[in-house]
């Protein structure tokens, strides 16, 4: 790939090249990119974990179980919107700068986060209140299917190569640190507000929170530098009169879509039911005490983070690829015994969740750098972004909704088992990609123009 600059009256002349910028420092790249990352998780998981609570307020409050399919469906319709936000944010990310992409991508999660905040009840507005609920979903899943590409094409671009694993688990350890303040938020809150307090106004304050904080993640992203990588394929691109064409783009690299959409299926489904849907899960169907579901989740993802950067780095030392099949193979193999395991007291189910996301690390814990390993810099962003979403969509999204309808964990565990094997297939199929340069064409992606 050329790599030549096009003069620029902005820029000192060819003649006269300026010395080179200073790096942006290995601390604000991760922050920057982290902590909007984390505030849209803490957004997003949130809602899945506080649903039990409003489920009756934005519905018809007559039937319970409807309320909250209700409220699980439009936690599926923030997922359809996320292909979208991939096409939309990627675009932006791809052409104009990934930088763009995630102050954008946190100013909408903000916006969504609000309007649940103020989310007037079904008595006071009628169908009304389930419009608003309905938009603020769509919204968020906007953004964080804009997100997700763009922050883990980022922080991929601006790590060191043979540290790029290691650099990538930061935005899982970001993104796990938002869930956790919710799931702490519901703790405490749990703790302070009596149960009527938290059914008409308690579960509105983590929202109201996370659209605030969104301002302070919007603050440091603006001051973000654009990586060298892009910057040398924006320049090649003027220098040819190319442009960014998403859907030419997705069409030549099909083969390396699908791939990312099976090689994510049976990762998400696992991951949406143990880490994020699994407090809302423990105390709606399996009979645990709300302070039991949301303190189980909390040490469980305590134990998430502190496995992520060791798998990171692991990955690595002896590759991408033994990493992210280790663990789902492990993931898969237990899946069903821990579902068991669950049925009992709560030491079972803090064990269940700590074990299934220590193997769910495995593929985590670098998962940023081998998505972006796979394309090349004129698409990466939405190149991976767009699959992805629409693997979680379709897989994720419709996780807890589908576990929550068939009622029945073993019969749910054995589709999650199916789709896990078939991620592990895919992944089997893949080169690996550990240490390559980003600068170069990906042996298994077609170059785009």
């Amino acid at each position: 790939m050329s790599t030549s600059l096009t003069p620029d009256p902005a820029l000192p002349s060819a003649s006269a090249p300026s010395p080179a910028p200073a790096r942006q420092s290995r601390a604000k790249t991760i922050l920057g990119t982290g902590i909007g990352n984390g505030l849209e998780w803490f957004d997003w998981n949130i809602y899945a974990s506080f649903a039990v609570y409003f489920s009756a307020l934005a519905f018809n409050p007559e039937d319970h179980t409807s309320d909250f399919l209700k409220t699980m469906a439009i936690f599926a319709v923030g997922f359809v919107a996320r292909p979208f936000g991939g096409v939309v944010f990627g675009w932006i990310g791809d052409r104009v700068g990934r930088k763009h992409a995630l102050s954008l991508a946190v100013i909408c999660a903000s916006v969504g986060s609000l309007l649940i905040a103020v989310l007037p009840t079904y008595e006071q507005v009628g169908v009304l209140s389930s419009v608003i609920l309905l938009v603020a979903r769509l919204i968020q899943g906007l953004a964080h299917g804009g997100e997700v590409g763009s922050a883990q094409t980022y922080i991929a671009e601006h790590a060191p190569r043979e540290r790029r694993g290691l650099w990538a688990s930061s935005i899982y350890v970001f993104g796990t640190s938002g869930l956790m303040m919710g799931l702490l938020l519901g703790l405490v809150l749990q703790s302070v507000l009596t149960a009527e307090q938290m059914a008409t106004w308690g579960w509105r304050i983590p929202f109201a929170i996370g659209a605030v904080l969104g301002l302070a993640a919007l603050w440091i992203r603006r001051s973000m530098d654009e990586s060298e990588v892009f910057h040398e394929e924006k320049a090649r691109q003027e220098e040819q009169g190319e442009k960014v064409r998403v859907f030419t783009q997705l069409a030549r690299n099909w083969k390396t879509s699908l791939q990312v959409i099976f090689m994510t299926a049976g990762l998400t489904i696992a991951y949406y039911i143990w880490s994020v849907s699994m407090a809302s899960l423990a105390k709606q169907e399996l009979g645990y005490t709300a302070q039991e579901s949301f303190g189980a989740s909390l040490i469980g993802n305590v134990v998430f983070i502190m496995a992520l950067p060791l798998w990171g780095a692991l990955s690595d030392r002896i590759g991408r690829k033994t990493c992210a099949i280790a663990g789902l193979a492990g993931t898969a193999i237990l899946y069903i015994p821990l579902v068991l395991l669950v049925q009992g007291e709560f030491w079972q189910l803090v064990l269940a969740i700590c074990v299934q996301l220590v193997l769910l690390a495995g593929f985590l814990g670098h998962a940023p750098a081998m998505y972006s390993e796979m394309f090349s810099t004129a698409n990466r962003a939405s190149g991976f972004g767009i699959p992805y979403a629409i693997a979680i969509a379709a897989f994720g999204g419709t996780a807890p909704l589908i576990n929550t309808a068939i009622g029945n964990q073993l019969t749910f565990g054995i589709y999650a088992v199916i789709m896990l094997v078939v991620s592990i297939i895919t992944l089997a199929t893949l080169p690996e990609t550990k240490g390559i340069s980003l600068r170069d064409e990906p042996a298994e992606a077609p170059r785009t123009v």
